[in-house]
Parts: structure tokens; C-alpha cells; sequence
């Protein structure tokens, strides 16, 4: 059977939502589809909540960093040794939606020109009409995206034949990065639309999530709060709403992520970071 996609989850201390997401995951996989897990860290917990599915027959390879090495090298083991037509990534704290898959690579067979398509993790609160339908486009199929120059990095779903052409993710590239630089090379990138719910439990406003005090903040600290300089649950949810807010408004024209343009948003937020703000997204 010909593989279709190919799913890397990695986890990191995170038995608490695994019992949710990985099922979760598994749940909406085709019969060419497969997982890939990679455990960073010596968490025990979290050991123990994967051992059961290191044998399931839709788990395809599991590997275990004993160092932290975060996201960038499990990212560019699945793309480089996976020989599905599609690749993504969930996160271990995201509940991906029931049919998810089918819907993007419909989608992408509609629409060659189709990089990476997205998921929606930020909830209807956080959306912003105005703002969202400058960029929502009609597409072959009957498809539409709010198109942005890159989508979050888990629940997407990438062609493997981009990877091919353009390699994996370099040192010091993020997953932003690499959006745009398939954006500059032609690729249309963008959030499905309607949205695909991507339900993101490390949101304080999620009815699972296990950040509720400062404490559980400080326990957790998710990679973009750690990076951002957050300190409080009120400013981790206050960026996860500029977050949203940005996706909305950010510009389609890739000069507006070069040159003198990107210099200046750096520096603001080195000064923020310096200054003991948080930083602005």
C-alpha cells in the first residue's frame, strides 16, 4: 500500500496529555498512513504513558533521545527518512480533529501549488473577521485557505516532494523559517478554511489544559513562553492572542519578512526581552 502520511509526535515530559493526544492521533489515520515517536528526555512518566504504543501496528519507529534535543532534529528524521507522499507533525499537547488528513490532502491534490496547509489551534474568541477574510482565497476543488506565509508547526501537512527540493530544516531554522522560504520559492502556504480545529492544551483556555496557576506555568513553560519571556498565565494567554491576531494580519508580501523590516521587529523584541517585557509577537 502507498503511504500517505507520515506523523512525527515528540514528547517531553507531557504524560499528563498524552492519554489525549496520541490516541487522538492514532484515531485519525488512514490505512496509508503511519506515526513516528520520538521521546526526548529520561521523564519517566512519560516513558511509561508511550510504552503501550511503541507496539501499535500504526506506530511506525520510536525513538529515545536521552538529551532534550527539542524539535528541529526529530523534525528532520521523519522528512528525510519517511517515504510518504506527506509529512507533519502533531504536538504532544494538541487534539487534532477527526478527518483532518483526508481534508489537506484533498486539498493539496486539488492544488499543486499547495506547500503547507494548517490546522486553526486558537479558539473562536480569537478570531477576527475584519481582519481574517483579506486572506481567505478560493481555490481548485472548491477548497479555501487563509493564506499565510507559514501555518504553526503541528497538525500540517506538507508535501514530501517540497522537502525533496528544498532539504530539511537548517541549524537555526524554525519552522516559520522554513514556511517562508518555500513561500519565496513559490509554494502556497495557509490555515484550511473553515477551520480545522487543532485544540492546543497548553491554552489556560482549554477545558484540558494543566496550566491553570503561575506554578503550573512555571512546571510546563512551553518552548514560545520560555522564548518570549513569559512569567505569569496572564501573559502566556495574552500572547497566544497576539498570536492569533498576527496570523490574521500579517502581511502576504515576503518582503515585509526581510531586510530592514525584520531587523527592526528583532530588535524590539531583544529590547523587550532586555527590558524584562514580554516580548511582543
Amino acid at each position: 500500500m502507498t503511504r500517505r502520511a507520515d506523523v512525527v509526535m515528540i514528547t517531553y515530559r507531557s504524560a499528563g496529555y498524552l492519554h489525549l493526544s496520541l490516541p487522538r492521533l492514532l484515531e485519525t489515520l488512514g490505512p496509508g498512513d503511519r506515526v513516528w515517536l520520538w521521546h526526548n528526555g529520561d521523564d519517566e512518566a512519560t516513558i511509561e504513558a508511550l510504552r503501550p504504543f511503541r507496539t501499535d501496528p500504526r506506530v511506525e519507529r520510536y525513538h529515545h533521545s536521552r538529551e532534550n534535543v527539542r524539535l528541529r532534529e526529530p523534525t528532520n528524521w521523519l522528512w528525510q527518512e519517511s517515504t510518504a507522499d506527506f509529512v507533519s507533525k502533531v504536538d504532544d499537547d494538541c487534539l487534532v480533529s477527526p478527518g483532518w488528513l483526508d481534508t489537506f490532502e484533498s486539498a493539496h491534490a486539488a492544488n499543486p501549488e499547495f506547500g503547507v496547509i494548517g490546522s486553526w489551534r486558537h479558539p473562536a474568541e480569537d478570531f477576527r473577521p475584519a481582519l481574517a477574510e483579506k486572506k481567505i482565497e478560493a481555490f481548485a476543488g472548491g477548497h479555501r485557505l487563509m493564506r499565510n506565509h507559514w501555518v504553526q508547526g503541528s497538525g500540517y501537512l506538507l508535501r514530501h516532494a517540497l522537502v525533496d527540493r528544498h532539504g530539511g530544516l537548517r541549524p537555526e531554522e524554525s519552522f516559520t523559517g522554513y514556511c517562508l522560504r518555500l513561500a519565496r520559492a513559490g509554494a502556497v502556504n495557509g490555515f484550511y478554511y473553515p477551520f480545522v480545529a487543532e485544540e492546543h492544551m497548553d491554552d489556560p483556555r482549554c477545558a484540558h489544559t494543566l496550566i491553570h496557576t503561575e506554578a503550573d506555568l512555571v512546571a510546563r513553560m512551553p518552548l514560545s513562553a520560555q522564548a518570549n519571556g513569559v512569567r505569569t498565565v496572564a501573559d502566556w494567554t495574552a500572547q497566544l492572542v497576539r498570536s492569533a491576531l498576527l496570523l490574521q494580519a500579517a502581511s502576504l508580501d515576503l518582503r515585509a519578512y526581510e531586510g530592514w523590516r525584520h531587523a527592526v521587529a528583532s530588535a524590539r523584541r531583544r529590547i523587550n526581552l532586555a527590558l524584562g517585557r514580554t516580548a511582543r509577537w
